[in-house]
């Protein structure tokens, strides 16, 4: 059974929950508790079906249609995301003594991982085929375009993995207003290319202030219902925004709503309600995916890139957990569950609700789902293969959030190249079909 499945069970499970309440309990029990309780311990497939085009073509070609210009026959469509990894020789596609752009703490290879096998792995989908990112094929799709990654660590983690891999073709030129490397700007010159990271961990407006509580740690404050200025101002004129997010949000952190404080997460202050962080992270988001939409002269399509799983084992990452797996999973040894599922679904619950808003204008959402295939790539962690051992100064002294460059991660831009070879077929076919 498809997450999609599970998204539409969760969803219709909280409208039915107001309605049976007003009947008998023995109905509430009956309706609810069947509902409810597959989610426990969800099978995984992929949640929302992005459909994509079934080709058996080398990646150098993008099949548009069959039949003629006035008879488009779109190719047969599968579900990208729900797959497994299957072995590939020939990667990994560039190293750390090939591409200058690999952050420190995801430097695999500098810090002397041992494995390698964690590199010779693809994604193959379930019923077709996802071609290898193709570099140069990329840059022409891209060709007087320009792509923003909003969100936090691992966001940039994904824009310095694309890097990496166009960097066969052409590095960019460091074209940043700012030394500020959370908030950098390049360009591909050949191409017109522009790419950017603008960090935004909670996704809107934030303070890390101290507690009211003298005994008590300094604690982020968010404003969930005020947009964070540092991004929303600055991607406006983008072809292109892959938003993303969720890992702050495991943190203490005290909710601001209308001007004034709603409650918490974990913030320890017996004054202070406290809430859930799904509570927060809901918020968040949709204040987020309302920005976007109320921008009056965006044009570009939106990317909700879905959350990917952390994978710590034997304690939690301050309490020496660690991954140490040397393999990724099958489909059917693990499932998303608990905090995990929780997150997924949220994501998929604001985005339709954005995607509706964004119609109106003829705006463009799509996802990115990487849930799936990263929920199943426990070995591709730096864990303590991102610093040297003798370093005392790292927050994660295993890294079980982040992901090696090269490694897994390297497959979301496969989906991107993928999701945008789509989108060139879905154009053609919208401006022939009316003809």
């Amino acid at each position: 059974m498809k997450l999609q499945a599970a998204a539409d069970q969760h969803q219709k499970s909280h409208q039915h929950s107001t309605i049976v309440a007003l009947l008998i309990p023995i109905l509430l029990f009956f309706t609810i508790i069947p509902l409810l309780g597959p989610l426990q311990h969800y099978p995984l497939k992929s949640y929302f079906h992005f459909r994509a085009a079934a080709s058996t073509s080398s990646p150098s070609s993008i099949p548009i249609a069959a039949g003629g210009l006035n008879g488009i026959k779109l190719e047969q469509e599968c579900d990208l995301f729900s797959g497994e990894w299957v072995r590939n020789t020939r990667a990994p596609y560039y190293t750390n003594t090939t591409c200058w752009a690999i952050h420190e703490y995801q430097n695999c290879m500098k810090y002397g991982r041992p494995d390698t096998d964690y590199l010779k792995w693809r994604w193959q989908p379930d019923g077709c085929d996802l071609p290898i990112f193709n570099p140069a094929q990329f840059l022409e799709m891209v060709r007087h375009k320009s792509m923003a990654f909003v969100g936090d660590s691992v966001a940039r983690n994904h824009m310095q993995s694309l890097i990496c891999l166009l960097s066969r073709v052409e590095y960019p030129v460091d074209e940043s207003d700012t030394s500020d490397e959370q908030f950098k700007r390049w360009r591909y010159k050949t191409y017109n290319f522009t790419i950017a990271t603008f960090w935004t961990p909670h996704l809107v407006r934030t303070e890390y202030l101290e507690s009211t509580d003298p005994s008590l740690p300094k604690i982020h404050h968010l404003y969930l219902d005020e947009h964070d200025e540092k991004w929303t101002t600055q991607v406006e004129d983008f072809s292109y925004v892959i938003l993303s997010g969720g890992h702050w949000f495991f943190s203490p952190m005290v909710y601001h709503e209308e001007g004034r404080v709603v409650g918490c997460h974990y913030c320890q202050d017996k004054n202070v309600p406290d809430l859930r962080l799904y509570y927060g992270y809901r918020k968040a988001l949709r204040s987020a995916l309302k920005a976007i939409n109320g921008l009056q002269n965006y044009k570009g399509i939106t990317f909700l890139r879905t959350f990917a799983p952390s994978h710590f084992e034997n304690g939690a990452w301050n309490q020496g957990g660690d991954c140490a797996r040397k393999r990724p999973y099958r489909s059917n040894e693990t499932s998303l569950e608990a905090s995990n599922l929780e997150i997924y679904m949220t994501q998929i619950e604001e985005f339709r609700v954005a995607e509706r808003e964004g119609k109106k204008r003829g705006l463009k959402f799509r996802v990115l789902d990487v849930t799936q295939a990263m929920l199943l790539r426990p070995d591709g962690h730096p864990s303590k293969y991102g610093h040297w051992p003798n370093e005392t100064h790292v927050t994660l002294r295993n890294d079980c959030v982040h992901w090696c460059l090269p490694g897994p991660i390297d497959n979301w831009n496969d989906f991107l190249l993928e999701m945008l070879k789509m989108e060139g077929r879905r154009a053609y076919h919208e401006k022939y079909s009316r003809k």
